[in-house]
């Protein structure tokens, strides 16, 4: 049951506000490898978590620390190949929550395959499992 005062969204906007979302965080990440903007994207308390890694990260900052230290420990240096990558994503039963299925190409040829899972609130990330492995 909604909370007074709160306001429905429908499919669509529920779907936009995830594309949008999700695209920034790949912008952010792959693309532009700046972990302060990927950091951004979290709720002040927002959780990181990558279950394979393992790594669990708690907070903004913890967050900034740990994707930069991903990033610089990557062993793949190249920027993604955006023509040979693609993603799907997964509205779910819950409007704050969705999934993105993710295949990567980095321009080395390299492939990764990975699934996220986010958990959204007022637009910000209050938690992503992360599922991958490192290539």
């Amino acid at each position: 049951m909604p909370n007074a005062g709160s306001s429905k969204r429908s499919l669509e906007e529920v779907s936009l506000l995830s594309e949008e979302l999700f695209r920034k965080y790949v912008h952010a990440g792959a693309i532009r490898r700046d972990a302060d903007a990927v950091a951004a994207l979290f709720a002040e308390d927002g959780v990181f978590e990558a279950p394979l890694v393992p790594l669990r990260l708690v907070g903004r900052d913890a967050i900034r620390a740990g994707i930069g230290e991903i990033q610089r420990a990557s062993a793949v240096e190249g920027p993604v190949d955006l023509s040979r990558s693609g993603y799907v994503l997964h509205e779910t039963g819950d409007p704050g929550v969705f999934v993105a299925e993710i295949d990567t190409v980095f321009e080395d040829g390299t492939a990764v395959a990975l699934v996220q899972i986010f958990r959204v609130r007022d637009g910000l990330i209050t938690l992503l499992r992360d599922y991958f492995r490192a290539p």
